[in-house]
């Protein structure tokens, strides 16, 4: 099955989002919410999941992601 977004409805790539992220209420306060906003350009199709998932290690590589203030689940 393929997940591009030419290939899935929105409805698809929400369901795609929800079963690969799991239980986004669950585990902590707020960083699991943070994580499926991550995707919501994926699901609208404007970037495909590889694209936004690059770009996400880039920020993480270099180091540019630690410039924002991100919210603590407490586990780190």
């Amino acid at each position: 099955m393929s997940i591009l977004i030419k290939d899935t409805t929105k409805e698809e790539r929400e369901r795609i989002v929800a079963e690969s992220i799991g239980n986004i209420n669950g585990m902590c306060d707020g960083c699991m919410a943070g994580l499926a906003d991550m995707y919501q350009d994926y699901i609208d199709g404007k970037r495909e999941i590889s694209q936004i998932n690059m770009e996400y290690r880039a920020r993480y590589v270099s180091g540019e992601g630690d410039k924002e203030q991100r919210p603590s689940c407490g586990y780190f």
